[in-house]
């Protein structure tokens, strides 16, 4: 979490004050305080959950609550990589966009695979975990 947010204040204190968000179709701006509130909220919202996660689930399920930690260690991974991206874009510098895919894709992907780990990991135990009688 403390990385998330030296990262984000570094991308901050560098956007313009109107930030393109996308451009296709219609270019979507925001301005930078708007972004960083947006931001802002989401980080917090997902990083707040790790304290009810461990609040709610007893000790019984920490299976369940590594879980969790390491989908939100992710969650804060893509966080990373994706407000970095929003900022190289909206700099003045020549980039090759299309080598950066790579990493967001790739930061997307290992978010999707932690997230179906855990009903697979439940499946399985079930199956395994049966005795014959």
């Amino acid at each position: 979490m403390l990385g998330v947010t030296a990262s984000f204040m570094y991308v901050y204190a560098g956007l313009p004050e109107n930030v393109v968000v996308n451009e296709n179709p219609e270019t979507v701006l925001l301005s930078r305080e708007t972004l960083f509130y947006i931001a802002l909220a989401v980080i917090g919202i997902a990083n707040a959950l790790v304290f009810a996660v461990s609040r709610i689930f007893s000790e019984k399920e920490s299976d369940f609550k590594a879980w969790f930690y390491g989908l939100i260690a992710f969650a804060n991974l893509f966080f990373v990589i994706g407000l970095s991206f929003i900022s190289l874009y909206n700099s003045n510098e020549k980039y090759d966009f299309g080598r950066l895919g790579v990493i967001i894709y790739g930061s997307v992907g290992l978010l999707l695979v932690w997230a179906t780990s855990w009903p697979v990991y439940r499946v399985i135990r079930n199956f395994v975990g049966k005795q014959p009688v």
